[in-house]
């Protein structure tokens, strides 16, 4: 019963979140960020922190959607977009690491692996659709409440 709550709530939370693009100006400017930083498909990501590589996560996300439930990996980090470029330098010195960023769906991920990439970082990429992504491909999310996935029931 506690899990299908989980479920239902993390469900409702993540499919009524909004879009931020439909503008062709940001449309344009997430094309390109997109473009310049790449976007690493969920099964990628999970395979690699299965395999224990190297791999820093990176939640962009404001303060109040961790609530949410965030991605779990050895080596993760949680900037809000808008202080990224204020507090990156100082938590991730190794500009050749491997950085994957995300938020909820997608777009100011791809924004701050941008940003990632002017600030030096050559091996930043976002994560493609975000923590949406990740729920929908199956894969855990933890939460206050524990570890839980998306089901299809």
């Amino acid at each position: 019963m506690k899990t299908t709550l989980i479920n239902l709530v993390l469900v409702t939370i993540l499919s009524s979140s909004t879009l931020f693009a439909g503008h062709k100006e940001t449309d344009k400017l997430l094309e390109i960020a997109k473009k310049v930083a790449g976007e690493m498909e969920p099964v990628k990501l999970k395979k690699m922190i299965n395999k224990e590589e190297n791999v820093i996560i990176l939640d962009v996300r404001e303060a109040e959607q961790r609530a949410e439930g965030q991605i779990y990996a050895d080596d993760m980090y949680a900037i809000t977009r808008g202080n990224l470029e204020f507090k990156v330098l100082n938590k991730i010195k190794d500009k050749d690491a491997v950085i994957v960023t995300y938020c909820r769906g997608g777009s100011r991920g791809a924004l701050a692996a941008q940003t990632l990439r002017k600030l030096g970082y050559k091996n930043a990429t976002n994560l493609k659709g975000g923590l949406k992504g990740w729920a929908k491909a199956g894969y855990p999310i933890e939460t206050g409440l524990g570890v839980t996935k998306l089901s299809n029931e």
